[in-house]
């Protein structure tokens, strides 16, 4: 499904968290889809069970799945996806740091905006890929 780096300083549980967001916001799965049960992702991961449990505990609470008890996990549509304010500020806080950098890198308003379009393209290019 994908790889999680055992060498970085996230944690595991937070990669889990993260690959699954990019996996549903891209559509690369799909709203409505059954994610692989704990036990499967888990295995395939080569992680503690406990570990895709919490990923999946938060990935609930945030809105990107829900569970039907005795069924499994689904993906939720993106618009469904509870805004959490504190992610948003740290995510924010980053971009800054990030957008700095290019600007000293870039240093032009035009070229940093070109730089971050460019990103956006791309991103976008892996959504319209799976549509």
């Amino acid at each position: 499904m994908f790889q999680l780096d055992f060498k970085s300083r996230k944690s595991i549980y937070e990669q889990v968290t993260d690959r699954l967001k990019e996996r549903i916001f891209l559509g690369m799965i799909r709203a409505d889809e059954k994610l692989p049960s704990i036990r499967e992702l888990s295995k395939q991961l080569t992680v503690n069970p406990n570990t895709v449990q919490k990923a999946f505990r938060e990935l609930e609470r945030q809105g990107y799945i829900y569970t039907v008890s005795g069924v499994g996990s689904f993906a939720c549509a993106r618009d469904g996806v509870k805004p959490d304010a504190r992610l948003i500020a740290e995510a924010k806080s980053k971009l800054e740091e990030v957008i700095k950098g290019l600007y000293f890198l870039v240093p032009d308003r035009d070229g940093v905006a070109r730089e971050i379009d460019a990103i956006m393209k791309d991103m976008q290019k892996g959504t319209d890929a799976d549509d």
